[in-house]
């Protein structure tokens, strides 16, 4: 089937959409354990970008599987699948000029080698949200630790199911030793030659 499907080489292009923009587009992945601050720290990257009047949009882990994901379980099988559609339209995003924020758990390295593959090296950000599970289990934000060691919840990631950490990712953030206004900074700071267009 896939022989029958030839994508149309349309006239406008990623770098005239950005050119328009005034801005470069990429991606920002945000990665981490559940209750690491991924989710607080992207919102509040992309707060600061947008009053420095960057094109942004975010996507988040539970406000996607409400809707393009809501078919898909927490299996290891889906949560590949899970990822992969997220950087698919994450590509999308980064190809009409945006600056795309994305705040997933995403615990797999080789899924996330996927999305870079997906994006390309230079329109991909790694951003490690390394908050010790001991922390995030102690804030709980949304109970899910609780209900996991309860057994409410099946291959929940630091309790059930493993969550294998950047060796070498762009930005590494310990919320325990750093504030949300520092990493804003960090982040900032990292992306801000990203943000800049060629003339």
């Amino acid at each position: 089937m896939q022989e029958n499907v030839i994508p149309h080489n349309f006239s406008v292009d990623r770098e005239m959409r950005s050119s328009i923009k005034g801005h470069g587009s990429f991606l920002l992945w945000f990665t981490g354990l559940s209750g690491s601050g991924k989710s607080t720290i992207a919102n509040a990257v992309e707060k600061e970008l947008v009053n420095r009047g960057i094109h942004t949009y975010i996507l988040d882990g539970d406000n996607v599987r409400k809707g393009l994901n809501n078919n898909l379980s927490f299996s290891p099988e889906d949560r590949k699948e899970n990822i992969r559609r997220i950087a698919e339209v994450a590509n999308l995003m980064v190809d009409a000029g945006l600056v795309t924020l994305a705040a997933f758990v995403s615990p797999y390295k080789k899924d996330r080698e996927n999305i870079k593959q997906i994006l390309g090296a230079d329109r991909y950000v790694e951003i490690f949200v390394n908050t010790p599970i001991e922390e995030c289990e102690r804030r709980d934000v949304k109970g899910l630790y609780a209900k996991a060691r309860a057994g409410e919840i099946k291959d929940f990631t630091g309790v059930h199911a493993p969550y294998e950490a950047p060796v070498s990712p762009d930005v590494e953030i310990d919320t325990t030793q750093v504030s949300v206004a520092q990493a804003v900074e960090t982040v900032v700071k990292h992306i801000e030659n990203k943000l800049k267009i060629d003339e």
